[in-house]
């Protein structure tokens, strides 16, 4: 069985922290990171609001992701040994022979792109409110570091701008509170996806 996991959200919400969390606790879990996937700097275009506009599907190599998951839908057990994930022949979560494969998909717009959209079997958001947000963003050290003004500018209206759209498709989200703790979050989660996993068998 294979099974594809979205964890989405804000930037600094905790996606990262809660994948890293789940790939320990899942059966033949690989991640496909969406920060893997930016363009470089001198490709990223200004905007009318007179930044690079690093928070958009455009800064990205979308169809280059796109085709490293469905590397993973044509030969899961493959693309793990590549990826230094060791397969197991059965999986605890199946309750018998069926080998489980799970790849977890984590990012900040992949919710966005539709050619990606068919892949999800199960689609997380983790949400956190301005004030947090900003907090956190400026505690993090980026590759390219963030101009003054960039969050305010940017970063959280196209934050708005791309969760409004993302509402408004007939994807089925499951929001995450990223206020609650990393123990909290991974267990909501983890307990939410074992209880599928059974329930699709």
């Amino acid at each position: 069985m294979k099974y594809i996991i979205g964890i989405g959200g804000v930037t600094n919400g905790g996606k990262t922290t809660l994948t890293n969390k789940l790939i320990k606790s899942l059966p033949n879990c690989c991640v496909v990171h969406q920060d893997d996937f930016f363009k470089k700097p001198d490709q990223i275009e200004v905007g009318d609001d007179g930044f690079r506009q690093w928070d958009v599907i455009t800064a990205l190599d979308m169809d280059a992701m796109t085709n490293t998951i469905k590397g993973w839908v044509e030969n899961p057990a493959k693309f793990a040994r590549t990826h230094g994930v060791t397969v197991s022949n059965t999986s605890h979560m199946s309750g018998g022979e069926e080998q489980v494969h799970i790849l977890i998909v984590e990012g900040f717009l992949l919710y966005n792109y539709q050619p990606l959209t068919e892949y999800f079997s199960k689609c997380y958001f983790i949400s956190i409110p301005y004030q947090e947000c900003k907090s956190r963003r400026s505690t993090r050290n980026y590759t390219v570091p963030d101009p003054p003004g960039l969050f305010d500018g940017h970063v959280w209206p196209m934050y708005l701008k791309h969760r409004t759209e993302m509402e408004d498709s007939p994807l089925t989200i499951e929001y995450v509170d990223g206020l609650a703790t990393k123990e909290e979050t991974y267990t909501q989660v983890y307990e939410d996806i074992q209880n599928t996993l059974l329930n699709r068998l």
